[in-house]
């Protein structure tokens, strides 16, 4: 089998199991906090709460790149399918005319955010090797699937669009209006998980590093909580009414 195949059979792979496969890093994390726990002894303090909020921030702003596409985009694009790539129509303009994953781009860096919150250089040069690969792979098997279904209209766009360093030169206004029901409709539980990774990080570092007195910050509970409040109510708001429901989006 040539590479081309290869890559994309691997990339469509990894695209329908990648909501379970990151799960197999958590042994290395482990490691991480346990060879390093006296490393973050003597690192806390204010300078270690300033590094958390600056993870955490960062995480946060890949998560404002998902809502960025997801608000813009109209039904059977961007989707959360697993089976299969789908794509009724070619996405060329918003933030698809300045970088052709930012789908991608934006769980990139929620990804490398947690990675930097555990403060050992290792494991976040690794987890973002490993991730890279993984996002790579699956970015070529999507464009071989755009490639074969729009043809010469994918080729123009795709030679003026970076894959995933954005050129902000390239802006076109996005077709479509601003859509915040269906940002909250599709990405409710990826806010919610965005906090429970980071608070149970947090936990999991406080077990490891002070094992006799962990310290559970009071302003990632208090997050927590209300991350679970915002996923239960558009939860119940998602399958109980029509609310969030948008037509043609």
């Amino acid at each position: 089998m040539a590479l081309r195949e290869e890559f994309e059979k691997q990339g469509n792979w990894l695209f329908r199991w990648r909501s379970y496969l990151p799960l197999l890093i958590i042994p290395l994390f482990i490691i991480a906090l346990h060879s390093t726990a006296s490393l973050n002894r003597e690192s806390a303090g204010l300078g270690a709460k300033c590094w958390e909020v600056f993870c955490f921030v960062f995480s946060l702003l890949g998560f404002v790149v998902r809502c960025l596409t997801v608000a813009f985009v109209p039904s059977g694009t961007s989707g959360r399918n697993t089976k299969e790539q789908i794509a009724t129509v070619l996405n060329t303009t918003g933030i698809y005319s300045i970088v052709r994953h930012p789908l991608y781009l934006g769980n990139l860096m929620i990804i490398f955010g947690l990675l930097l919150f555990i403060r050992v250089w290792w494991f976040a040069a690794i987890g973002a090797l490993v991730f890279w690969v993984y996002y790579e792979r699956m970015a070529f098997a999507e464009e071989e699937f755009l490639r074969r279904k729009f043809g010469p209209a994918y080729l123009e766009w795709a030679e003026k669009t970076p894959p995933f360093l954005p050129r902000i030169g390239n802006w076109n206004r996005p077709d479509l209006t601003f859509s915040l029901r269906k940002v909250l409709k599709r990405e409710y539980s990826g806010f919610f998980a965005l906090i429970a990774s980071f608070t149970c990080l947090n936990i999991l570092r406080e077990i490891v590093v002070n094992t006799q007195h962990p310290q559970i910050g009071l302003g990632w509970v208090a997050l927590f909580g209300f991350g679970l409040i915002v996923y239960l109510t558009l939860r119940t708001l998602k399958k109980k009414t029509t609310i969030l429901d948008v037509p043609g989006r």
